[in-house]
């Protein structure tokens, strides 16, 4: 199962297309893609957009080997995506991915079994903001451990950087799960130890069937990795999973995959593996 776990990222500010070369780009993707990815205003959102895309298109190619015009990726209606194909092997009973944007980097992250989830942050706060005031708007979404932990961090700077580093594992699971909503998530307490051995416990409840992961990954970048049991998925997204129980042993075997490091893309290398004549 080991090669259904995949971390890929792309550094998008090393790239800096022409508009032919991002309609180029584009035009690569299924139509449907499109509206997703032109609705943006701003360019550096249409290029995060259009680059998430492709690495889903390119990660799911190069792992199941499914011709590229055969791949349908959809979304449930909270917006998490899935891969429709019915052809994926035993390898890989659950194969789900999960993507990621922020600042300069897009990343996406797959597993054979687990849910995954994935979060990066850029550890920065909007213009004529203080660091106190912008992580005040945010402290319902924490338990009260955590809240402490985040406003005694030491200078503003560790204010901020523990505030993120919180944030981005609580994100990490939302996303895992398929929610795509933040409420409730004051319930969701992370434990660690120096940011490792981290944990998770629900409404005081140890989550064991649970592993998460945190680093940083340059340029003020957080990223984090959740994986869990395919059972907690929203019911939307369970739907789209093809199998909920596996036995202990089995998940275990999942859950303790190893959490390979993340390897850097160029847009450049998507694109030549989706359409190698562009």
């Amino acid at each position: 199962m080991e090669k259904g776990v995949r971390r890929w990222v792309v550094d998008i500010s090393k790239w800096d297309p022409s508009p032919q070369e991002f309609s180029s780009a584009l035009s690569i993707l299924p139509q449907h893609e499109h509206p997703s990815i032109s609705r943006f205003f701003r360019m550096e959102d249409r290029i995060r957009a259009l680059v998430s895309r492709l690495l889903q298109y390119s990660l799911v190619h190069e792992v199941l080997g499914i011709p590229f015009d055969e791949i349908t990726i959809n979304r449930t209606v909270e917006g998490k995506p899935y891969l429709e194909y019915d052809k994926v092997g035993w390898e890989f009973p659950n194969f789900n991915f999960n993507v990621s944007h922020h600042g300069d980097h897009v990343a996406i992250a797959s597993e054979p079994l687990c849910l995954v989830g994935l979060d990066i942050v850029s550890c920065v706060i909007p213009q004529k903001e203080t660091v106190l005031g912008f992580v005040q708007n945010f402290s319902s979404y924490f338990s009260s451990l955590e809240w402490d932990n985040i406003v005694n961090a030491g200078t503003c700077d560790d204010i901020l950087v523990e505030f993120y580093r919180y944030w981005c594992l609580k994100e990490a699971y939302v996303k895992a799960i398929g929610s795509g909503l933040a409420s409730g998530l004051d319930k969701v307490e992370f434990h660690n130890t120096r940011w490792t051995g981290i944990s998770v416990k629900i409404n005081g409840e140890d989550m064991r069937e649970w592993g998460f992961w945190l680093s940083e990954m340059g340029k003020r970048h957080l990223v984090s990795i959740a994986k869990g049991h395919p059972r907690s998925a929203t019911e939307s997204y369970k739907r789209t999973l093809k199998r909920i129980d596996f036995n202990e042993e089995e998940y275990r075997m999942a859950l303790h995959l190893p959490n390979v490091d993340f390897v850097s893309r160029t847009v450049e290398e998507l694109i030549s593996v989706l359409h190698p004549k562009v």
